[in-house]
């Protein structure tokens, strides 16, 4: 869809500083360039070619991201905060950085409202760090990046489960077939120690749907994956990265809900990149991505009562590279920090840690051949 081009009164507009302008970053400047009412004042970033392409890309947004006086440029996140231009924070530097980031955040006289990209910490012990440090700011709005949620079709695939229409949900599959991982700044997301592992960095996306359709605790997971075909012939430093490319993923809950991830990084040959699959006693229901389509059908109905419609929002302005789903997670977020508190973050920093703590219990489980207690993630 085309960007918005209308102009925005920049005095009202919510003042945006973005920390962390590679790829994401830029997505989150087209984003909410397209936003009414958000207006980016300020970058951050300590690798200077991606400060520069935040430059280039603001001078060529149609809405005029860069009024007089021009988009502020700070070499790095504390010299942002001391800046005191922004209201809200957008953290979308690499994982291994977010602790230290959001700490300091939380821990800066100034209040400002943090939208921080998944996965909200690399390690459990980092995310409860955060969620404690957040409890001494209860002022700061903190969400967290888990934009598929709001992908059209996944959104209504939800809003048709919370209806009732499949019934009680009792097993939810996800399947994603993909490219390999993008290359990135220094290649960070290359190894474990840096981004949590595949099944952190890529899958907390999917644990956390999980999550929010089964609507229970998971208790625990097993999982069998490998690194197969992507990145065995790259060298870094002298190491060879260890990123898992495939793997399956068993998570049960404790009301009995079973869920399953089928991911695979090498497969670009596929029509949708995400299938999700819910099915209850009394229907089926899947979202297809990104054909935008969704199939619902009932036991009574049979194969020739399925419906199969597409899934669109038109409030989105922007596609982007997730579907529009960036988009609404900014909208959200928008109408809840202008809510002056009375409306909660839509993904919180509970649901960001157990989205980590499932992908942790999954790297664990590969890696030590058996079943993980959840318990023994969240000690």
């Amino acid at each position: 869809m085309a960007m918005a081009t209308a102009g925005q009164n920049h005095e009202m507009a919510v003042r945006y500083g973005i920390i962390g302008v590679g790829m994401m970053g830029r997505e989150h400047m087209n984003n909410l360039a397209a936003l009414e009412g958000a207006q980016v004042v300020a970058v951050a970033d300590t690798h200077p070619p991606s400060l520069n392409a935040a430059l280039q890309l603001a001078s060529s947004l149609p809405n005029a991201l860069t009024p007089p006086p021009p988009l502020q440029v700070f070499a790095d996140h504390k010299a942002l905060l001391e800046s005191g231009l922004c209201d809200v924070l957008v953290v979308s530097t690499p994982n291994m950085t977010h602790a230290e980031i959001l700490l300091d955040i939380l821990s800066y006289p100034k209040s400002h409202h943090v939208l921080v990209e998944k996965p909200l910490c690399t390690t459990v012990e980092d995310c409860k760090k955060v969620i404690e440090a957040s409890k001494k700011r209860p002022e700061i709005l903190l969400q967290v990046g888990l934009e598929y949620r709001y992908m059209p079709p996944i959104a209504k695939l939800v809003q048709q489960v919370r209806a009732g229409v499949l019934g009680s949900v009792k097993m939810v599959a996800i399947r994603e077939h993909r490219f390999p991982f993008l290359v990135k700044v220094h290649n960070w997301n290359r190894f474990n120690v840096n981004s949590g592992g595949t099944l952190v960095e890529k899958c907390c996306h999917f644990f956390d749907l999980m999550n929010l359709i089964v609507n229970a605790k998971p208790v625990q997971v097993m999982a069998s994956g490998g690194q197969d075909v992507n990145h065995l012939n790259e060298i870094y430093d002298g190491k060879v990265p260890d990123i898992l490319d495939n793997a399956y993923v068993v998570v049960e809950y404790e009301n009995g809900t079973r869920a399953m991830l089928d991911l695979c990084m090498f497969a670009e040959g596929s029509q949708n990149e995400q299938e999700i699959c819910v099915v209850g006693d009394k229907g089926k229901g899947e979202a297809l991505i990104p054909e935008n389509i969704v199939r619902i059908g009932s036991r009574s109905g049979g194969r020739s009562g399925v419906q199969t419609f597409k899934a669109l929002d038109d409030r989105i302005r922007y596609d982007g590279l997730h579907h529009g789903s960036s988009y609404l997670e900014h909208l959200e977020m928008l109408t809840a920090v202008k809510s002056h508190g009375d409306q909660p973050p839509a993904i919180g920093l509970i649901e960001g840690l157990y989205s980590v703590v499932v992908g942790v219990a999954a790297q664990t489980s590969i890696a030590l051949g058996r079943v993980i207690a959840i318990n023994e993630i969240l000690g």
